[in-house]
């Protein structure tokens, strides 16, 4: 019993030094993998249990723990322990059932069992754990510490503004300031600190400025889009130390002023929250089932959202009946799917129509719902799902009336439904060759109606091809009217001419399709008849039947019917009426001038292609130019990225005693973007001289 008790503790505790190490070294990497990965790709907190969960199972992938049980520790004993002479498996075994020499042995070995250093190298195992452990912690609180990177620029236009932000300008008096942004709650991020003015923010994003000047401010403002001024209060009375927050909701640019000396201008852009961007791949917009076809349908859609997806559903619109006696049955739908604020999701929906209460004839509407972690909402476009009514199918309602394009024989496609029904219905009483036979003969009627309706679309019948040629003369003999040397005629003479299937009906492009379409079901059912399957061909014939049904309708010619009932006029009363309200008709208009501004702009621009050889700008001039930065300024708070430096070099121009031409050109640059291209004028055409000539040929016919 003690032996037994004694393989049994060395088990446990092998497992137990396995199990450390391989938590320790499973922790270590998560911490170390997910730091890296979320200072450099900005993911969300869910890396790190990601990656300890992979580092667990390839750990227990090489050393599988439920495989270390009393066997392998008598095997790892005697490999590792010669005194113990291969004996370690009586230890095992109980003490009623071992032998003289077993006993003795037993006796001879227990005393030899090592106590101490029993699991060699499990020192070096737990210390390569503990090692790991400490990389991923230190790699966690380093990556902490230091300040989050900004978020990687991949258009022209933002890297432009990248270049911007690197070579702002600082005003002399501030001697350090930070910018730490707090992105909103909903978007997983964590705040981020920055050594520029420039701000690239989450919208709803909190911005926090501390700024420390080299001496003492009287005054600091700061101005936001040139309008908004606002004045800060020093932090304990330390005229050096300074901070103010503000909450960004949209772009713009703001500049400090310190004792009256004005900034640089500064960027303020603003990165959008998209709502939750919703793709169906399957089923199609529109689907149909027919007569034969399994009632359900497989939806396959892709959400793809900026910081995650919190929920989504399917909203279901069943609708039954016809006419006025319609209802309209709502239905919510789950998807079996946990969001979890993904950010890209694919998810799947079985949908059986039976399920739902359809029935032949009813069509359900239905569109996908989601929302974002913001709380913003978006759907889908509406698909439809209807189930074909095989009563109204085979009905003859809408067959008797309105203008038929298709001819009378093409309605005896019903008959051969009814038909094949009724042989499925009598297979068990028919022998093998009588079913056989009655399916091939619905086979040569189904090919026969094919042929019909191919004469329609202008392809010959297949019992004429080749065939029928008496009416060309093949004698030799010429006839007496026939020109010498028409080559076109001796042509016409021996050629057998053919319409041609495009050209051969006055049919309508949509009507040919349909028509087709109608032809190749017909084809499949022909086919499915002829190898003695009509189960399988009812579909096919139920939809040739029903596309003709609809061009039949298509077809049709409707008059609205109308009932209405006029009040009846009484003569005594008729032209007795005061006429003293009715007066003359007047319409006041209010015509804007819309161009003002381009008309203004333009002006600026045609001064400042006058000034680009420096010459100065007049006390005039530099009014236009104010008049202009209004203009700009309204740009440069729509579109900070593209209008910001133009308006830098009007504020130059303004101060500048010879304007540089480097300024000239930004402004000229931003002006010709705001001003866009102008909208097409009528012209008056210019006439050729043949033109003239007959247009005085006719005014001359008019004097006579």
């Amino acid at each position: 019993m003690g032996g037994r008790k004694y393989i049994q503790h060395l088990k446990m505790r092998w497992i137990t030094i396995l199990l450390v190490q391989g938590i320790c070294i499973s922790l270590g990497l998560a911490l170390l993998v997910g730091s890296v990965f979320h200072y450099f790709f900005m993911l969300a907190n869910w890396i790190y249990f990601t990656v300890f969960i992979l580092s667990a199972f390839i750990f227990l992938y090489f050393r599988p723990l439920w495989k270390i049980n009393e066997t392998e520790v008598v095997r790892y004993l005697d490999n590792h322990f010669p005194q113990l002479e291969d004996s370690c498996a009586l230890l095992l075994r109980s003490s009623d059932g071992l032998s003289v020499l077993e006993s003795l042995q037993v006796s001879k070995i227990f005393p030899q069992l090592p106590k101490n250093q029993v699991i060699k190298g499990s020192g070096k195992k737990l210390a390569i754990g503990l090692g790991c452990l400490v990389v991923g912690i230190s790699s966690l609180l380093a990556f902490y510490n230091i300040p989050a990177r900004s978020l990687p620029i991949s258009s022209p236009r933002q890297a432009k503004s990248s270049h911007q932000q690197q070579i702002e300008n600082v005003l002399p008096q501030v001697a350090n300031y930070t910018l730490t942004i707090i992105p909103p709650v909903y978007t997983s991020k964590v705040l981020r600190s920055q050594k520029q003015f420039y701000v690239k923010a989450e919208v709803g994003a909190k911005v926090k400025w501390n700024l420390k000047t080299n001496k003492s401010i009287g005054a600091f403002y700061v101005i936001f889009n040139d309008t908004e001024k606002l004045k800060l209060n020093a932090i304990k009375g330390d005229s050096t130390q300074w901070a103010f927050s503000r909450k960004i909701e949209k772009q713009g640019f703001y500049q400090l002023e310190l004792d009256g000396v004005k900034s640089d201008l500064y960027p303020i852009d603003i990165i959008p929250d998209l709502p939750v961007s919703i793709k169906i791949i399957r089923p199609k917009s529109q689907t149909t089932i027919d007569i034969g076809q399994a009632q359900q349908i497989d939806l396959s859609a892709i959400l793809t959202d900026d910081y995650g997806i919190a929920e989504a559903f399917i909203s279901a619109t069943m609708a039954s009946g016809k006419g006025e006696s319609v209802s309209f049955t709502e239905k919510k739908l789950h998807f079996n799917a946990i969001f979890n604020r993904q950010r890209n999701l694919t998810l799947n929906k079985h949908i059986d129509l039976k399920n739902l209460g359809m029935k032949p004839g009813d069509e359900l509407y239905f569109f996908i719902h989601a929302k974002d972690n913001k709380g913003q909402q978006s759907r889908s476009d509406v698909y439809s799902v209807s189930i074909v009514d095989t009563a109204e199918l085979m009905s003859m309602a809408g067959m008797t009336s309105g203008v038929n394009l298709v001819p009378e024989y093409f309605r005896s496609e019903r008959q051969i439904i009814l038909d094949a029904e009724k042989l499925l219905a009598e297979k068990d009483k028919l022998s093998i060759a009588a079913f056989k036979t009655r399916s091939n003969d619905l086979g040569v009627d189904q090919k026969l109606l094919r042929l019909r309706y191919g004469q329609f679309l202008g392809e010959e019948n297949e019992t004429q091809i080749g065939g029928d040629h008496d009416e060309h003369d093949h004698d030799g003999h010429e006839e007496p009217n026939q020109k010498f040397g028409d080559v076109q005629a001796i042509m016409d003479k021996y050629a057998h001419k053919h319409d041609i299937a495009e050209d051969a009906t006055f049919f309508e492009p949509a009507i040919k399709t349909q028509l087709k379409a109608v032809l190749n079901e017909m084809w499949k059912a022909e086919l499915n008849l002829r190898t003695y399957k009509p189960q399988d061909a009812l579909p096919f014939a139920y939809k040739a039947l029903r596309l003709l049904k609809d061009l039949q309708q298509k077809s049709r010619a409707y008059v609205a019917k109308t009932t209405v009932k006029t009040t009846a006029l009484k003569a005594e009363k008729r032209l007795t009426g005061e006429l003293d309200k009715i007066t003359d008709p007047r319409q006041n208009l209010q015509f804007e001038v819309k161009d003002q501004v381009k008309d203004e702009l333009r002006l600026l621009l045609t001064l400042l292609n006058n000034h680009q050889n420096g010459k100065p700008f007049s006390t005039n001039e530099k009014a236009l130019l104010q008049t202009g930065e209004k203009q700009v300024i309204a740009a440069a708070v729509s579109h900070p990225e593209s209008y910001l430096a133009a308006l830098k070099s009007l504020r130059k121009l303004n101060v500048q005693t010879f304007p540089a031409a480097k300024d000239l050109n930004t402004v000229s640059r931003a002006i010709y973007t705001i001003i866009g291209k102008s909208a097409a004028k009528p012209q008056a055409g210019t006439t050729g001289s043949n033109q003239k000539l007959s247009n005085n040929y006719f005014n001359y016919l008019k004097k006579y």
